[in-house]
């Protein structure tokens, strides 16, 4: 029996990233074996084991062969004749494809520390393609070590696009796109992500609302980058500036979607496109049963971010509303995610990345107007039900009409 430290562990070991959880592969026992000596089995389509005090992973060597379509179209064989590296060959970059002896020497019989200095992504085998979550695996990572600088190898590329064409990717579940698009969101470039999958074209089978917002033009006054999909990509951008929180940056992605729905003889105009954007989000979020947290900031920011970039044209009792369609009241805590995601919008457009964005000081101004209204005084009168709630909101519409907003627009002399 030996074991050896294997995959994540021995990358991020390498490349100076702190290592979070260490994996294990255990060449030449059985699974009775592992069990005899305290491991405990977890594993449901092959023997894996947690260690009984550090419960980490130590997984049987193993190989595999394609069977059948999809990622579970496979079968193992973890019998004590399979050597290491004939398990590291089954993995699916040659970064990944790394182990460790217990004393640190490093065993690399496919040249990922090679690739991982010329910060390549390369497959090890053919097999890659075999497998559609090593498309997702393999975006996402990029999206995560994008501060090292890696880049796709073409070969592997080419593998992508003929497993996106071969249908492959059909038969991933929405759960665990969704799970490595969430990781992705969380990483600090998740355009990265995005763009392979569109590069091999599977955006347009995972993220079709995504992927048809590319070629649609806007109005090169308000948007100098005049494609949509571009100009989507840089918002996620500029929201992976303003906010580390992946909610923000789904909002961001999908603030335009209804753009990708705008009837031919109204462009490069978009009205409706709120309204319709709301409408696919919707169908997103049910699709790969994204969570309610991310589809009702992405609503939020869907349905107001024009509103608020107006914010200093607005009547008192229109800024009124906007609040309360957001929510802000009950909901405080969700104005700044909310914020957050419409700056991102507004900066990210060719030319726009470094101007100020008043509106937001703004909005949080109004809100901080409203939220000081006391109903004591109107109870005190008398005022219940429905009379209560029109006298709140003129007193409200009144604190927010103090603030005198319409004469503070960026270049007037308010």
């Amino acid at each position: 029996m030996e074991t050896f430290l294997v995959g994540g562990a021995v990358r991020d070991r390498l490349l100076g990233r702190p290592v979070h959880e260490r994996d294990y592969v255990v060449v030449g026992t059985t699974p009775e074996a592992m069990e005899a000596r305290g491991f405990r089995p977890v594993g449901r389509a092959f023997p894996v084991f947690l260690h009984p005090k550090t419960h980490e992973e130590y997984a049987l060597a193993r190989t595999e062969r394609k069977t059948a379509r999809g990622y579970h179209g496979f079968t193992f064989n973890a019998s004590p004749e399979v050597t290491l590296e004939e398990d590291l060959q089954r993995r699916d970059l040659t970064i990944n494809a790394m182990a460790e002896t217990s004393d640190g020497h490093l065993i690399d019989p496919f040249g990922g520390q090679h690739d991982l200095e010329s910060r390549v992504l390369r497959h090890v085998s053919t097999a890659f393609a075999e497998d559609p979550v090593r498309l997702l695996r393999l975006a996402r990572l990029a999206a995560q070590l994008a501060p090292f600088g890696f880049t796709v190898a073409k070969s592997t590329h080419d593998l992508l696009r003929d497993l996106v064409a071969s249908g492959e990717v059909d038969a991933l579940v929405p759960e665990r796109v969704w799970a490595e698009c969430e990781k992705a969101l969380a990483s600090p470039a998740p355009v990265r992500f995005f763009e392979i999958l569109r590069s091999t074209g599977a955006l347009d089978a995972l993220f079709p609302e995504v992927a048809r917002l590319f070629g649609v033009p806007q109005p090169p006054q308000y948007h100098p980058e005049i494609d949509t999909g571009v100009h989507t990509f840089m918002v996620l951008e500029q929201a992976t500036r303003l906010s580390p929180n992946p909610e923000v940056r789904f909002a961001a992605l999908t603030h335009d979607l209804g753009k990708g729905n705008t009837p031919t003889h109204i462009l490069p105009g978009h009205h409706g496109h709120e309204a319709r954007g709301v409408q696919l989000i919707r169908g997103l979020a049910q699709r790969l049963r994204i969570p309610k947290r991310y589809r009702d900031l992405a609503i939020k920011v869907a349905r107001h971010h024009g509103l608020v970039h107006r914010f200093f044209e607005l009547r008192p009792g229109t800024v009124l509303k906007l609040l309360e369609g957001l929510d802000i009241l009950r909901r405080p805590e969700g104005l700044e995610p909310f914020l957050a995601a419409v700056e991102a919008d507004f900066r990210g457009r060719s030319g726009f990345a470094e101007r100020a964005y008043p509106q937001a000081d703004a909005v949080r101004e109004a809100a901080h107007a409203v939220a000081s209204v006391s109903p004591g005084p109107l109870l005190e009168r008398g005022l219940r039900g429905e009379a209560l709630g029109e006298a709140l909101r003129r007193v409200r519409t009144a604190a927010i009409a103090a603030l005198e907003l319409q004469g503070r627009a960026p270049g007037s002399d308010g």
